[in-house]
């Protein structure tokens, strides 16, 4: 018997992106929305999105108000994190030089900016070392750990980083400097040679806390040093408030997109309101110079901010992101947000002539048939910086794994690759690094990063078709567009928006609730932005909304738009508020439509 679930939702069963429409509640979700409405007294929208999304009836509360004191677990359940702890405090009771190794993306910049301020706050001359991604690559290395230790360090702690980094992490031991590792990548069961290794994603850490970002695994560190520092006598207590500095925290979170599930989930709302006061002078100046309008939100930091971030590490300078994020400086933090401003105006162009060549490379290998089940595009001369984004929009566009790899005059290709949920792309890296398929590569669920020689890329195809075929051909098969709601035009209030955002912050493995707008005619359309696509549709009653389709233009939903203005579709996508200009409005972020039948 066909179930809610597979009847396809308004009939749609293509759609113009070519996927099917279901409702995402089942017969039981039904049922447990209308338990969490009556004994919690929320209203039944906000219901149904906490049903929909598998929350019980008594846990819906307290999901909707997330708080560090009940979802932090002690510190010390994370392995090595004592004995991270302590060397941290070590070298504050001993007024060590202290290097910070970072990484080159948002998380890393968030996590050397937060262990930096701890340290600093509490007398130490911490410096952070972001490596260049072009000529460094990722992680530590041993030159630039022999350049730290010759300069200095005593103690060197890798943030975001290091917990594959076996041969960089012996130079450190063979010259007597101690190493601290906190890292969330999946690793070997090899441990480098450290001082301690805090990683919740090692073989033998019990603290189920591997959904964190580096961010977040740097934060329970120093809930765990604070802790110390507070019980020791002969340390003079800093005037340092750890929690507010959960705006860091929630910007890797949001921007390492890492499930929003449990103690994630407090670190943004909490981190979020932080970001709202305006403290931190780096990210201030970043929430200033892309215009924000009304309060801060997820989207802000996942889609203007975290990429101005990154865009240093892409093709800049790539310590400009994290250096931001340490000061205290106003005038600074402006001159600095306005050239990461620049780069990434700079990188957006770059990104737009590469995606243009690999949308080429993937349409010629697919054709009209089924093509890969992970997409491989390559080329000479593609900037290594930008091939992250690359795979990230060939992922979008084709619903399946892909990779994107920036091959150099000798051979040498430093690749990137996203995945769909379910597949899990950086256990597929990791384990054709041990056929030795790769030089180098890891990274986590949906994410990764690798480098291989030239020679070796049609077995490395090969092996990511076997290694990935049966379960993606799967994913794809049974990926379908699940809907939350119908709604009419009118019926898409500023209320209901509200309503809405009490079940959230929205992210990885907790989706924002689409609404599907039935029978609703196209009124108008046309492009912005050069690649966007403004739509207005309106319902039955001549009541209006106005939506948008990012990155649309063209695709095969920005083209059945643009050919089908006064025709009547289904219409898709998320709401939320728009405050252009001041003034609070409703908007459809529209994903998905259907001509109406």
């Amino acid at each position: 018997m066909t179930t809610s679930e597979q009847r396809p939702f308004l009939g749609v069963e293509a759609s113009l992106c070519g996927q099917g429409w279901v409702a995402r509640l089942d017969a039981a979700g039904e049922n447990r929305a209308v338990s969490i409405a009556q004994t919690t007294g929320l209203p039944d929208i906000v219901a149904r999105v906490l049903a929909a999304r598998g929350i019980e009836r008594d846990a819906a509360e307290d999901f909707l108000n997330p708080t560090l004191k009940a979802l932090m677990p002690d510190p010390s359940t994370l392995t090595d994190c004592d004995a991270a702890a302590m060397r941290l405090v070590a070298a504050i009771a001993s007024g060590e030089r202290v290097a910070i190794f970072g990484d080159y993306d948002v998380d890393g910049a968030a996590s050397s900016a937060l262990l930096a301020r701890f340290l600093r706050a509490h007398g130490l001359d911490a410096e952070i070392y972001i490596p260049d991604r072009i000529f460094e690559g990722y992680g530590p290395n041993g030159p630039a750990i022999g350049e730290l230790i010759d300069r200095g360090a005593k103690l060197i702690v890798t943030v975001d980083c290091g917990a594959n980094s076996h041969a960089a992490l012996a130079v450190a031991a063979e010259r007597g400097v101690d190493v601290v590792v906190l890292d969330h990548h999946q690793m070997g069961t090899e441990l480098p040679l450290c001082r301690a290794l805090v990683n919740p994603n090692r073989a033998d850490d019990l603290s189920g806390l591997g959904y964190l970002c580096g961010c977040g695994v740097v934060f329970m560190v120093l809930v765990n040093a604070m802790r110390a520092l507070r019980s020791r006598d002969d340390i003079a207590k800093a005037d340092f408030d750890l929690l507010s500095q959960l705006d860091l925290v929630a910007l890797a979170t949001i921007c390492d997109v890492v499930p929003l599930k449990g103690l994630n989930r407090a670190f943004v709302v909490k981190g979020l309101i932080a970001a709202r006061r305006m403290e931190n002078e780096g990210l201030a100046a970043l929430i200033r110079k892309v215009g924000v309008d009304g309060p801060i939100n997820p989207y802000h930091f996942g889609f203007l901010v975290g990429p101005r971030v990154n865009a240093g590490g892409r093709i800049g300078d790539a310590a400009l992101g994290s250096h931001l994020l340490t000061l205290g400086d106003r005038s600074e933090a402006e001159t600095i947000a306005e050239r990461l401003d620049e780069l990434n105006r700079e990188r957006q162009a770059i990104e737009k002539a590469m995606l243009e060549e690999a949308l080429a490379e993937v349409e010629a290998e697919i054709g009209t048939g089924e093509g890969p089940a992970v997409i491989v595009t390559e080329k000479t001369g593609w900037h290594p910086g930008i091939v992250g984004l690359i795979a990230a929009r060939l992922k979008e566009r084709n619903r399946r794994p892909a990779f994107a790899i920036a091959f150099d005059a000798n051979g040498k290709g430093t690749g990137s690759g996203r995945s769909i949920p379910g597949f899990d792309i950086g256990r597929m890296v990791r384990k054709a690094v041990e056929d030795g398929l790769l030089d180098k590569g890891g990274g986590h669920a949906m994410a990764a990063g690798l480098t291989v020689r030239q020679e070796r890329l049609g077995p490395l195809r090969a092996f990511f078709e076997d290694a990935a075929g049966k379960m993606v051909a799967g994913l794809r098969d049974g990926h379908r567009l699940k809907i939350d709601a119908a709604l009419a035009a009118a019926g898409a209030t500023l209320d209901l928006v509200d309503l809405v955002e009490r079940a959230g912050p929205y992210g990885s493995g907790h989706s924002q609730p689409i609404f599907a707008f039935p029978g609703h005619v196209l009124r108008d359309v046309r492009v912005v932005g050069g690649q966007h696509v403004k739509i207005t549709l309106a319902g039955a009653d001549g009541r209006t909304l106005n939506g948008i389709a990012f990155r649309a233009a063209e695709s095969p939903l920005g083209r059945g738009l643009l050919e089908g203005q006064g025709e009547t579709f289904h219409f898709a996508g998320t709401l939320g508020a728009d405050y252009w200009q001041g003034i609070k409005r409703v908007q459809l972020r529209l994903l998905d439509a259907a001509p109406a039948r």
